[in-house]
């Protein structure tokens, strides 16, 4: 089953022409996944800046809450000037709560590798360092085991030029970063960084997975 989901993942990585069909391929993988069916569920993911996994994923159906932080790291209680130094050990992630009778986990992850580049190591874009890096917190075997296996096949079907480096780790503590970093683009949307690198990444979510969006 995951095999299917795989090629359904791949797809998406290439563009959005088979979305239709994707769509409903992914339907079916969906209903037929252990375990995914439960009402509220968390995941906290480090694809790069926070602030543009947020506001992707702020636009997903099936999100409850979302916030902005860290994890990953040595240091308890780190501000934000602390983790971009690089020496704290965190990552920058989005702690993601969503309701999996909407949205289930392997479509988040679907979701995940398309948005952001899991090739390059502690870096995205112009981001760059461990905090940027690209990473799953995973809080139990099945998430645990989707992602590692999803991450085999993708690198087995060569669904990107390079091999994925994204870390798969177990979640221990999420520290929430300073206010002013949580619901950023919508609060900053005219601000440089917004509008050339987050719009750009809202309007391909948007474009490749709109029947995901919330409207």
């Amino acid at each position: 089953m995951l095999k299917a989901f795989i090629i359904i993942c791949s797809s998406f990585l290439v563009g959005c022409n088979q979305a239709k069909s994707i769509e409903k391929e992914s339907s079916s993988q969906n209903s037929k996944t252990i375990n995914m069916n439960q009402k509220i569920d968390t995941i906290t993911l480090g694809g790069g800046c926070y602030w543009c996994m947020e506001a992707i994923f702020q636009r997903l159906k099936g999100v409850e809450n979302i916030e902005s932080g860290f994890s990953g790291g040595a240091m308890k209680n780190p501000t934000y000037r602390e983790v971009c130094t690089g020496q704290t050990g965190h990552a920058e992630v989005v702690q993601i709560t969503y309701d999996g009778s909407i949205v289930s986990f392997p479509e988040i992850l679907k979701i995940f590798f398309t948005m952001h580049d899991p090739t390059t190591l502690n870096r995205q874009g112009n981001d760059r360092g461990t905090q940027y890096r690209s990473v799953i917190f995973y809080r139990n075997e099945q998430q645990k085991m989707t992602a590692e296996d999803l991450i085999k096949a993708l690198n087995k079907s060569n669904a990107y030029s390079a091999p994925i480096v994204t870390e798969v780790k177990p979640f221990e503590v999420f520290y929430k970063a300073e206010n002013y970093h949580q619901n950023y683009y919508n609060e900053n949307s005219e601000e440089g960084y917004c509008r050339f690198v987050i719009q750009p990444k809202i309007e391909k979510f948007e474009k490749v997975f709109k029947d995901y969006a919330k409207h």
